[in-house]
């Protein structure tokens, strides 16, 4: 076992204290900090403390040793996950990710059009899947998935644009799926929708439009189109789900899952993936063709987990995906809690202290921040708490049988 150093990604829409407070670092911070990666993603492999080594090159030397037969067997001689912890201050881009299939096609189609894997207008720099499970650990504020399409047409009729209720008429006369597909394609592929934005922030903020049932919709509306006044994924937001996590829920994003995080601080899982394709709120690239090929039009679908108990100390967020697995695992001072590893595992203390013992000797200890990678080869290991700790644990997905 190790602990890990792992990177920071300092992207705008970060916190000026969320990872910081967490690792126990003066705030705020000179830049917004909005992302800490745990895991061996090319991009920003975490280091293995004391081994000189980052874990991707460690996977790439022994990777029968780190990721174990079946994972070999599954994946390949690479992690199938990345664990993250995401600070959102300000919104995130629009954007859906595809499924296993059109990741591998997708990515073979740029390849042979001669796109460099790291150019910025590129779609698919890889081809694996990325599927998420975000878990709060505050309140936490997305737009996650099509909203009921009878919520949505009420929200439409309340702001009482007579522009949006024409692009979407569709709601009231073709099937949810076609009628989304149409709009969303409208909406982000008008030529000046600045104008449109303008009008649905302004009736967003009209006194009483709606009462209080719409408050927090018409709240967020606003505030995307004060950044964004001249994107039409403003009023996309629109069509979206908006939900509100407390500590402990969880989303799962399957593909094609139409999302924009909007604020807090989560813990977040995927697929170790790259492939995003962004519809807008964003200054980077868009392909809005492309996005529509792999959205999911299912309206009403949005998937809350919450954790589910498998022992006395640990509760698992159970997902389809085969990247991946999260559980939480809550530890009393005084208390112990162990596993046998069945593959890589990536181990984070979000509260506490604990101390990791492993079979035949090495021992970590975890603070509040830190975060540990358990290879394969590691046959058992014990949590012990000092103070009362929380840690969340990340492996590999299980086949259903």
């Amino acid at each position: 076992m190790w602990r890990l150093d792992n990177a920071i990604q300092r992207y705008a829409w970060g916190s000026h204290v969320a990872l910081a407070t967490l690792q126990g670092r003066p705030v705020p911070t000179a830049e917004p900090e909005a992302e800490l990666w745990m895991g061996a993603h090319p991009r920003a492999p975490s280091a293995l403390v004391g081994d000189g080594r980052s874990l991707l090159a460690a996977i790439e030397s022994e990777p029968e040793a780190m990721l174990g037969a079946s994972v070999l067997r599954r994946f390949g001689s690479r992690l199938p996950f990345l664990l993250k912890v995401l600070a959102a201050e300000q919104p995130l881009s629009l954007q859906a990710h595809p499924d296993a299939e059109r990741a591998r096609s997708g990515c073979a189609e740029e390849d042979a059009a001669g796109i460099p894997r790291e150019a910025p207008h590129r779609n698919y720099p890889d081809p694996h899947a990325k599927p998420e499970l975000v878990c709060a650990l505050g309140p936490f504020v997305a737009l996650c998935g099509f909203a009921d399409v009878e919520r949505t047409k009420g929200l439409i009729d309340t702001l009482g644009v007579p522009s949006l209720r024409a692009i979407a008429d569709g709601l009231w006369t073709k099937a949810p799926s076609e009628a989304l597909a149409e709009i969303v394609r409208r909406l982000l592929t008008m030529p000046e929708p600045g104008p449109l934005v303008d009008a649905v922030a302004r009736a967003a903020a009209r006194p009483g439009a709606g009462g209080d049932r719409w408050q927090r919709e018409r709240e967020w509306v606003r505030r995307l189109a004060e950044r964004h006044p001249t994107d039409a994924g403003v009023v996309v937001a629109l069509l979206l789900e908006l939900v509100e996590l407390r500590r402990g829920e969880a989303l799962y994003l399957s593909a094609g899952n139409l999302h924009c995080y909007l604020e807090g601080t989560a813990v977040e899982i995927m697929g170790g993936s790259d492939d995003v394709l962004r519809g807008g709120l964003t200054p980077k690239h868009v392909d809005v063709p492309e996005l529509l090929r792999v959205l999911d039009l299912s309206a009403g679908t949005t998937r809350r987990v919450l954790p589910r108990a498998v022992s006395d100390h640990e509760a698992v967020y159970d997902t389809p995906a085969l990247e991946f697995a999260l559980s939480r695992i809550e530890l009393p001072a005084g208390s112990s809690w162990s596993a046998s590893s069945q593959g890589p595992e990536v181990l984070l203390c979000v509260e506490g202290r604990v101390r990791l013992e492993g079979t035949p000797d090495p021992v970590l200890l975890l603070s509040q921040g830190d975060s540990a990678f358990v290879p394969a080869s590691q046959p058992e290991y014990r949590a012990r708490p000092i103070t009362d700790a929380t840690l969340f644990r990340a492996t590999v997905g299980t086949p259903t049988p």
